[in-house]
Order: C-alpha cells, then structure tokens, then sequence
C-alpha cells in the first residue's frame, strides 16, 4: 500500500471507530444503557415519517431487514418505553410505530449529533472540495454495498475486492 493509501486507510479505521465509541457514549448519556446502535437507528427509521406513525413491514423494506427481525426489535423497544404500537385503522393486519416522548428524544438527540458531525466536516470546504468528499464517500459505500452483495450469496467478498 502506498503512503496515500495507508494514511486514507488510517483515517478510515479511527473515523469509524470515533463515530461508534462517541454514539455509543452518547447512548449511554441520553439512555442510561437502555439502547443499543441498532435499536438507536431503528428509531431513525421509525422517526422518518408524519406523527402519524409507521408499519413494521415499511421499516423492514427501508433497512433490509427481516420483518421478524424488525417485529422482535420493535417489542423491545416496546418494552423499553421507546415507541407504542397500534393496529392500522384500514387494515388491521398491520402494525404501526410511533415514537414515544423519550423515543422522541432520543432520536433527535442522535440527529443533533449526525448534524453537528456533518457540519464540522463541510467547514470550510470548497464547493470542490465537497463534491470530491461526497464522490468518495459515494465510492466507499458502493464498496461496502458490493461486499455485502458477496456475503449475502455465499460469495468470498475478497473476490470483490477492486472490483467495487
């Protein structure tokens, strides 16, 4: 790996590893260790929608999972006071989530995080500047986009390697 590279992998290895241990320690601040990351963005997705709530199967579609996965996900939350669930009044087949108050709160205190991150990086950037940020960020998530590909059919993702 040439110097560029080792230094962009450097710099991707501690990014990730700040943003997960400062999520972390603020989910630990904002819920006492009550949430997880995962139910944290299961949250996030449940908070993508009016005050009028959200169905199960659309959370599942918009993070590729499982919509048992989401179903024993959202009983947690449940439990934990985060979000309340109701019957659709059209169909009663399907189940909507709502955030609660502390839902509520803990979501946008997430997204105050995602917002100051965001703006601390785009500071004093050149609008050329953020465009070669976003296209290699763009280049980065099609990487792991293409990897998850591999794994999801049994392929070895290091064949994919260079490829992304």
């Amino acid at each position: 790996m040439d110097s560029f590279g080792q230094a962009l992998n450097d710099l991707l290895v501690n990014t990730f590893r700040s943003i997960l241990q400062l999520e972390e320690e603020m989910l630990h601040r904002i819920s006492a260790d009550k949430l997880s990351i995962n139910e944290l963005h299961m949250l996030e997705a449940v908070a993508r929608t009016d005050s009028s709530g959200r169905s199960i199967t659309d959370i599942a579609r918009e993070l590729s999972i499982t919509l048992p996965s989401v179903t024993a996900a959202i009983n947690k939350l449940e439990h934990k006071h985060f979000v309340s669930k109701r019957r659709s009044e059209q169909d009663k087949r399907v189940v909507i989530v709502q955030l609660t108050d502390m839902g509520r709160r803990a979501e946008a205190m997430h997204r105050f995080f995602h917002r100051q991150m965001v703006n601390k990086v785009s500071q004093g950037l050149s609008p050329d500047q953020r465009e070669a940020l976003l296209k290699g960020l763009q280049n980065l998530l099609a990487f792991f986009r293409a990897q998850e590909v591999a794994l999801h059919h049994g392929d070895d993702p290091k064949l994919f390697v260079g490829q992304a």
